[in-house]
């Protein structure tokens, strides 16, 4: 990745998303379990800016949540075009002369590289803007990019403004700009507000840095699902679908064996180590870590905060969060773990259960190494059982009653059979001494 010294960001979050129907502004809509926007910060971040604007609207304060820190905000209090919307952030990046990377916060499957790659050859280049392209086999909804007699860039028009011929046009914008900065503010200045819509459209700016004779550039994306947009619901399957394929090829290369990729579902940010086998009809959501030669599914579902250590085992129909499972331990059916940490070479019988919630707060269930859980127990969290423990089957082991390390437990509520034996052993009557019958030995004569 190349350096991208004196390179800074903006983000274009402010818009509602009226085609989504929705509640919800789009950036915030989610892509396997993570905002729209998060993927683009992500990829902004990797390709190497680190000064990022992003600019909010509608939803600011979730939009706000949802970004988080290390960014700065602005508002377009009225959302009056993509124009409109970079000119609100000239008074915070006022001075700055550098490269200036534009793009809609929507676009959550373009790569690092690529922009990089695009920042680098406007500066390298010296134009005034590199515009992103793709050519599609339905460009319906994208800007054309309309080319002069020589080849070079002419113009970008919008689907409503096309004419038959340019609607044939394959080549479309992404909406994804380098910009030198300093001729993007001049440039701004010059722009009025479309007479049909009263917005000001940020691809006006290039027509107006062509007026003036400086270079505009295209950079074709080698794939074009990089510049996939996201305006309706089913653009945002069609994304997850795109992003989905994408990281299960990044799971395979790194040595997990998914068995049918077509019935898996793993989110961003999940990390498999190699040997491990992911079954059909298994869900993995984000910010799960699994180890080395584990076992996953089918129907198993792993949810955010779950970390299994190597050769672990989840099966069917057995859901974990917010969980560890230690080296070699098993929870092969019918099982919930929630808030719980177990240890190693923990077995965990069919229908157990650890009930976190209490209706108020989350506990947390400790089982230490080696314990074996009986079928259809159920742990009352908090709770701990100890080390080579046992439940016997249907156990109910109440919260506070923790299990002690080599007992075995079984009833409802569960009690120690130790202890148990040990009490009915003291309750038993003292046994009444055998009656010997003594004869007198019998002599001769």
């Amino acid at each position: 990745m190349v350096s991208l010294e004196n390179a800074k960001a903006i983000l274009l979050a402010a818009g509602k998303g009226v085609r989504m129907k929705s509640e919800r502004a789009k950036v915030l809509q989610e892509l396997l379990g993570r905002p729209l926007i998060y993927h683009v910060l992500r990829a902004v971040r990797t390709a190497g800016l680190k000064e990022i604007t992003v600019v909010t609207g509608h939803q600011e304060e979730a939009v706000r949540a949802a970004v988080g820190e290390g960014v700065v905000f602005v508002r377009q209090a009225e959302q009056k075009g993509t124009g409109h919307a970079v000119q609100c952030c000239e008074p915070f990046l006022r001075g700055f002369g550098g490269d200036l990377l534009v793009m809609p916060g929507d676009a959550p499957l373009v790569m690092p590289a690529t922009l990089a790659s695009l920042v680098e050859r406007r500066r390298v280049s010296g134009a005034a803007c590199v515009v992103l392209t793709a050519c599609l086999d339905d460009p319906r909804g994208y800007g054309r990019i309309v080319r002069d007699s020589s080849g070079g860039f002419e113009r970008i028009v919008e689907q409503a403004d096309a004419s038959e011929s340019e609607q044939r046009i394959q080549e479309a914008n992404s909406s994804i700009y380098a910009f030198d900065a300093s001729a993007l503010w001049d440039a701004l200045r010059e722009i009025r507000p479309n007479p049909r819509s009263g917005e000001i459209y940020l691809t006006d700016v290039l027509a107006a840095l062509k007026s003036r004779g400086q270079a505009i550039l295209t950079q074709r994306s080698a794939d074009a699902c990089e510049i996939y947009g996201i305006n309706t619901r089913r653009d945002l399957v069609a994304a997850t679908n795109f992003l989905r394929w994408r990281l299960l090829e990044l799971h395979l290369d790194n040595g997990v064996a998914v068995v049918d990729p077509s019935t898996t579902y793993i989110e961003d940010g999940v990390t498999i180590g190699p040997d491990t086998t992911v079954r059909p009809y298994t869900v993995i959501e984000h910010d799960v870590v699994i180890g080395r030669g584990c076992d996953v599914g089918p129907f198993a579902h792993l949810r955010p905060g779950t970390v299994l250590e190597d050769r672990a085992e989840v099966g069917n129909f057995v859901e974990v969060k917010k969980s560890r499972l230690g080296r070699s331990s098993k929870a092969k059916h019918l099982a919930y773990l929630g808030d719980a940490s177990l240890g190693e070479g923990v077995n965990i019988g069919a229908g157990t259960i650890t009930a976190n919630y209490d209706g108020r707060s989350k506990h947390q269930t400790v089982i230490e190494d080696g314990v074996h859980v009986g079928s259809n127990t159920v742990l009352v969290a908090p709770v701990r059982v100890g080390k080579g423990a046992t439940t016997g089957a249907g156990a109910v082991v109440l919260a506070g009653r923790d299990v002690a390390a080599g007992d075995t437990v079984a009833g409802v509520p569960a009690r120690s059979l130790r202890m148990r034996q040990a009490a009915d052993k003291a309750e038993e009557p003292p046994r009444k001494a055998a009656k010997v019958r003594r004869t007198r030995p019998r002599g001769n004569g």
